[in-house]
């Protein structure tokens, strides 16, 4: 078996940001595109031969081809063994569990999470390292100077391997073995959840409907909720990996899950409703005619946290990102656990939850996690939450409200507007930056401006510093607006806008609530000022 080098040449937008890197499919399927990033990210390690490897998907078009690629170079590159999902599969949080059973070197993940799959939808790759947690910002700064740089990459010449049976086979020095995704994860949340009560609460009569998106939590879904827990069969809905997701957009809310909303507000409705996303994530929740928001969400986790038999006395305290609403922060602070405030990007909780300072963590874009694995982790949220109605017995209206009984309301809107020009957003947010020493107790609309700054952050652990992360708005009557770029698009840019305000109010309409404070915002950023009438707005 012969190793040889390919010549090449680097890809200046190749840059991988806290969600690796991104492209739309069509760019990942130019020559040498796909194997310039990857040996760029090999390039960047040291110490990995003989180790091992895991590479997995959510089953997007080119996944499996991009295995294949991916595989042999892993063998130039003298890996000693690759692991790899049956038919290329395997979600993102079993991944980073799969890194620590097995002890891994790390891994590669190639999705594009919540983004739309298929020939013109997109294509990602990620590194996770050996904590099973996304690689830092300097490891992702160094691939990314490191795929400007490249002239070469090493490769094999051998058959491809056959990914649809779980088997083992040497190439060469390495042994690659093919593996079923969903067991290993299955048995560990079987250890994390009483799922003797879960099983009770379906035998009562309990019903859900859980949309996969046609993406990869459909066989774990499958095998856990209707196999294990006694779900009905058929209650996971589009539960099929399909390469273009079968034309859905796999981001579990309320606009890209619309049919699954209308069933929850429906006479039909079972008791709950749920999602997950592309690559497993992400989640969403419903009960009947009632959406459940990610900050409550998060808070309500952190409120029953110790009654879940894996986390009774490891409840260290936690953390959201700074454009998730702070339910978290009131359930914290009662319990007397340190509460923290990161960037947006899930390798801001990885050192907290290392060391313990932390066991519950969230962001905006209904994502949560534990220190279960070092990712968030849709499917695990879920089962989290049906633990929690089988122990109250309760709905997730009923313990939704009796926690704003208990904290108060914060009520939520997040705006998307998402533009195909890379510098309207950019010239927003300078703007915007450029003010905010003049902002502080001036009057916008109905609400005084108690103060405005850059988001700066410094972890707490390493000390390493992060800045210009976002801009915090804080008024008069417990309201906030936050202002951020997003990087999760493959082309063009997004601003994020998150509006929220407290209130001891419960039952008022969120979107009459918080229009004062959208009139004030949109008062005060010019939004159609900057970015013009050729926009995407989408809300959530």
């Amino acid at each position: 078996m012969d190793i040889f080098a390919v010549p090449t040449k680097g890809f200046s937008d190749q840059k991988f940001g806290t969600s690796g890197l991104r492209k739309k499919t069509s760019v990942f399927q130019q020559e040498h595109y796909l194997e310039n990033a990857v040996q760029s990210i090999f390039d960047c390690l040291q110490g990995f031969e003989g180790k091992t490897l895991i590479i997995g998907g959510d089953g997007r078009y080119y996944n499996n081809q991009a295995i294949q690629t991916i595989i042999k170079m892993a063998i130039a590159n003298q890996f000693g063994h690759i692991i790899v999902g049956q038919n290329g599969l395997l979600s993102t949080p079993a991944v980073s569990h799969l890194i620590q059973k097995r002890e891994a070197f790390g891994a590669l993940i190639l999705t594009a999470s919540h983004n739309p799959g298929g020939k013109e939808g997109d294509f990602g790759i990620k590194y996770n390292i050996s904590t099973g947690a996304p690689a830092p910002s300097d490891l992702g700064n160094a691939f990314s100077k490191r795929c400007t740089e490249i002239d070469r990459y090493w490769m094999v010449k051998v058959q491809d391997v056959d990914l649809s049976q779980q088997t083992e086979l040497t190439i060469g020095s390495t042994l690659i073995e093919i593996i079923d995704p969903v067991s290993d994860y299955s048995a560990y949340m079987q250890k994390i959840f009483d799922f003797k009560a879960i099983q009770r609460l379906f035998k009562k009569g309990f019903k859900i409907t859980f949309d996969a998106m046609n993406a990869v939590t459909g066989p774990y879904a499958k095998h856990i909720l209707e196999e294990l827990l006694g779900a009905d069969e058929g209650s996971v809905i589009h539960g099929t990996p399909l390469p273009d997701f079968g034309g859905l957009h796999p981001e579990p809310n309320l606009v890209y899950a619309k049919d699954l909303v209308d069933l929850a507000y429906s006479e039909k409705s079972p008791d709950v409703c749920a999602a997950s996303d592309g690559d497993g994530d992400r989640y969403m929740i419903l009960g009947k005619s009632f959406f459940v928001n990610p900050a409550d969400s998060l808070a309500i986790l952190a409120e029953y946290m110790e009654q879940i038999p894996f986390y009774k006395g490891r409840f260290y305290g936690a953390a959201r990102s700074m454009p998730t609403a702070a339910a978290l922060d009131a359930v914290c602070q009662k319990s007397k656990k340190d509460c923290y405030q990161t960037p947006t990007g899930w390798k801001f909780f990885g050192s907290l939850l290392e060391n313990q300072k932390i066991s519950l963590c969230g962001e905006e874009s209904f994502g949560a996690g534990s220190f279960h694995v070092m990712e968030k982790d849709g499917l695990w949220a879920i089962l989290f939450w049906l633990n929690i109605l089988a122990i109250t017995e309760k709905t997730p209206e009923q313990i939704t409200k009796e926690l704003w009984q208990k904290y108060g309301r914060i009520y939520t809107r997040t705006y998307t507007y998402h533009t195909e020009s890379d510098k309207d957003v950019p010239h927003l947010i300078d703007s915007l930056s450029a003010k905010l020493p003049q902002l502080s107790n001036t009057q916008v609309s109905d609400f005084k401006i108690i103060k405005a700054s850059l988001f700066n952050y410094t972890d707490p652990v390493t000390n390493q510093s992060t800045t210009n992360q976002g801009i915090i708005i804080l008024l008069s009557d417990e309201a906030r607006i936050f202002v951020r770029m997003s990087g999760t698009s493959s082309s063009g840019a997004s601003l994020k806008v998150y509006l929220s305000q407290k209130s001891k109010k419960n039952n008022a309409d969120p979107a009459i609530f918080l229009a004062p404070l959208e009139k004030a915002t949109q008062e005060l950023l010019q939004i159609q000022k900057y970015l013009g009438n050729k926009v995407d707005i989408s809300v959530t």
